[in-house]
């Protein structure tokens, strides 16, 4: 039988730790959150590799060390509403719901909605509330937020988020430039997103964020 608790502190020891992320809140949810139970069973074997793990139809869950990172640098506090988009099966949601007040996890597959609230249910995240609708539209109704992070590549970030995130807030964000992709993370001043260079990574953009095309004549 798997050890999957061993597989989970080896994940924060060889791929979280090393990357720089020693702030305790992100470190206990990391060790505690069952990342096999947010996975296709067929791909519980692989939950703790240190890559983007495929969930199918173009999506991914996103390597720890991206996710840890990111958190990182979003320094998310227990008074803070977190919209969380492309949630999947919602393992990051229950990663982040450690650390926040409560997350409001955006996922248009239905099917991986569903599964997302079976596995949040059953982990006890009862501070998360999964929202079925396109990615790109995020969940005004339940805004604005302190925080957004989304979880995939984006080649264009849309005004439809950003409207949503409250003055002084943060977005963390995959920006792919070709193969190529960098988080940054955002600042909301005065109506207007600051970006600034976090760290290099890479996910398959998001449906509702690719660049739109400019036709000519």
């Amino acid at each position: 039988m798997t050890d999957f608790a061993a597989r989970r502190t080896m994940m924060v020891d060889t791929q979280v730790r090393p990357s720089d992320v020693t702030k305790f809140p992100i470190i206990d949810a990391m060790l505690s959150v069952p990342r096999e139970d947010f996975v296709p069973v067929a791909k519980r074997e692989a939950a703790y590799l240190g890559e983007n793990l495929d969930l199918g139809d173009g999506r991914v869950l996103l390597e720890p060390r991206t996710l840890a990172k990111m958190l990182d640098a979003l320094d998310i506090s227990d008074d803070e509403l977190v919209l969380h988009i492309g949630a999947g099966q919602g393992y990051s949601a229950a990663v982040i719901a450690r650390m926040a007040e409560a997350v409001v996890a955006v996922e248009e597959n239905e099917d991986l909605a569903r599964e997302a609230g079976e596995a949040l249910t059953g982990a006890g995240a009862d501070n998360v509330m999964v929202h079925t609708g396109p990615l790109a539209e995020g969940a005004a109704q339940h805004g604005p937020y302190d925080v957004v992070l989304i979880e995939g590549g984006v080649a264009e970030f849309p005004q439809t988020i950003a409207d949503q995130v409250k003055d002084g807030g943060r977005i963390a964000c995959l920006f792919m430039i070709g193969a190529l992709g960098e988080v940054r993370i955002g600042y909301k001043r005065d109506g207007h997103i600051s970006w600034r260079q976090a760290f290099n990574a890479g996910a398959p953009v998001l449906p509702g964020f690719e660049k739109e095309l400019a036709f000519k004549l």
